[in-house]
């Protein structure tokens, strides 16, 4: 069995590390989103049909999710009000995605709170350690996708039908 380089260790323990910011991440996201009905889920789907409508499939390419999740998650915003569904000229059963009034006021309530919690914890860190840490991830995500055929099939395809999406909600 091969053991691990310094690296290779290194890279293990960041990787165990994201894994518990995501999870904090998430909980934040969902105390900050709750008040207007989201979570943090709905909050990332919402975020990301606000650029412009988009089917689910693009959605869940973005995200790094399946369809069915997204589009579970797009059913509930959409019997809530948050967001509706239209034609889409370039596809029969494709819906395209519109975000609703209801879902406009939601993601402005959802930004200011946002705003507050970044400025909080970003505030508690060095601005190039954080920058240089954003520069860390980008490359690992660049790596992953590299190496994962699938993903950068997938990628590819939602870069040539889609425009480009912020890296931020």
């Amino acid at each position: 069995m091969p053991e691990l380089s310094a690296k290779g260790d290194a890279f293990t323990e960041l990787v165990v590390e994201i894994f518990r910011v995501n999870g904090l991440i998430l909980e934040a996201g969902d105390r900050i989103a709750a008040p207007v009905g989201l979570t943090s889920a709905r909050w990332q789907v919402l975020g990301i049909v606000e650029h412009g409508s988009i089917p689910v499939a693009n959605i869940a390419r973005l995200m790094g999710l399946s369809r069915q999740t997204v589009q579970q998650t797009a059913n509930s915003l959409e019997r809530e009000g948050f967001i509706e569904f239209a034609d889409n000229p370039h596809h029969l059963r494709a819906k395209l995605i519109h975000v609703t009034e209801k879902g406009e006021k939601a993601l402005v309530y959802v930004r200011e709170q946002q705003a507050v919690w970044a400025n909080g914890i970003g505030g508690e860190h060095d601005l190039e350690r954080l920058r240089g840490a954003l520069e860390v991830l980008r490359g690992l995500r660049g790596s992953l996708e590299g190496n994962n055929p699938s993903t950068t099939k997938k990628r590819r395809a939602s870069h040539e039908t889609q425009p480009s999406q912020p890296d931020r909600l």
